[in-house]
């Protein structure tokens, strides 16, 4: 008999401290998508009903087209306080927030130090690049397709999120020369690969 959650793997045998954070994601009708993170930490040295210390999830549903936030629920498996569980309404305050640009600063203001849980924080902050890694996804699946095969019209791109999504960065250079996400296999091959004309 194993104190484990279900669906988390054993820690490694020597292992001091593990924690993990799964996203899984899902198409909530043609408009929403529904993100559920899950956090957990674990002590693997530690006696039976003592391992797991946190399993913690939260689950938001995102309106597509602006990347706002409709629906939020926390919830606590493991925690290792009795009070702890009494935040979880709180994070019911991240309704109405858009996952855009100044989402972090949004979250701190919202739900950030006493007012909030350090962990299920973390959990938010990572939420943040999810919705944006899959609303792209679900956008690039549901364009009209062309004759070609190839999605048509615009696709929300994540401009200002990393390097290669800077305004003249890789990713709007691809897309100017006509790459639209989804239709090529990964790692999307370089900009200058757009550009050929032979």
């Amino acid at each position: 008999m194993t104190d484990r959650p279900p669906d988390v793997p054993p820690a490694p045998e020597h292992a001091v401290h593990r924690r993990s954070i799964i996203m899984d994601s899902y198409g909530a009708g043609p408009d929403h998508v529904t993100v559920v993170g899950r956090l957990t930490d674990q002590a693997p040295w530690a006696e039976p009903g003592r391992r797991w210390i946190h399993d913690m999830t939260l689950t938001v549903t995102v309106r597509l087209p602006d990347l706002v936030i409709t629906a939020a629920e926390a919830g606590m498996a493991s925690f290792p306080h009795a009070e702890c569980p009494l935040i979880a309404p709180a994070f019911g305050r991240l309704v109405g927030l858009s996952v855009r640009r100044g989402f972090s600063r949004e979250l701190r203001a919202r739900l950030g130090g006493v007012s909030g849980c350090a962990h299920l924080g973390e959990l938010a902050r990572a939420l943040g690049p999810a919705i944006v890694r899959t609303a792209t996804e679900r956008v690039a699946q549901t364009l009209p397709r062309d004759l070609d095969g190839a999605p048509a019209g615009d696709v929300a791109l994540p401009l200002g999120s990393c390097h290669v999504w800077a305004v003249d960065g890789a990713g709007p250079r691809k897309v100017e020369a006509g790459w639209r996400p989804g239709t090529v296999t990964r790692p999307v091959p370089p900009v200058e690969e757009f550009l050929r004309t032979d």
